[in-house]
């Protein structure tokens, strides 16, 4: 069976997002809530994560399991997004729109990953 374009544009995206992770870790560290430990292997941790859901979107025996765990990543995600509007500091110099964008994208990026689950 062959899926979507848009499903591969999907795992693509994730396996950027997460290399991401290893090329610029400044930035996701900026944005580590402070109640977390160990914030540089967290960034490290998710990127790989990012890295292998995407991988996993491209293999028909693992593409639902990736999907789930997509969702549930971008679930735990939001906790990060409300950290960041919760303060200045916080928010990593982000104008408060950008920030206030992002939570309903989460939102659009699982239900688009949802989507693909009845395929």
């Amino acid at each position: 069976m062959t899926y979507p374009w848009h499903l591969y544009l999907m795992g693509a995206m994730y396996i950027i997002a997460g290399i991401m992770h290893f090329i610029k870790p400044k930035v996701y560290l900026r944005i580590m809530p402070r109640y977390l430990p160990f914030h540089k292997p967290l960034v490290l941790l998710s990127g790989l994560v990012e890295i292998m859901l995407g991988v996993g979107l491209f293999f028909r025996f693992t593409k639902d399991m990736s999907l789930y765990g997509i969702i549930a990543m971008l679930s735990v995600f939001l906790l990060v997004h409300f950290y960041m509007l919760s303060s200045k500091k916080a928010g990593a110099g982000f104008p408060r729109w950008i920030l206030l964008l992002r939570l309903p994208l989460q939102f659009v990026l699982m239900y688009w990953a949802f989507y693909y689950l009845k395929i």
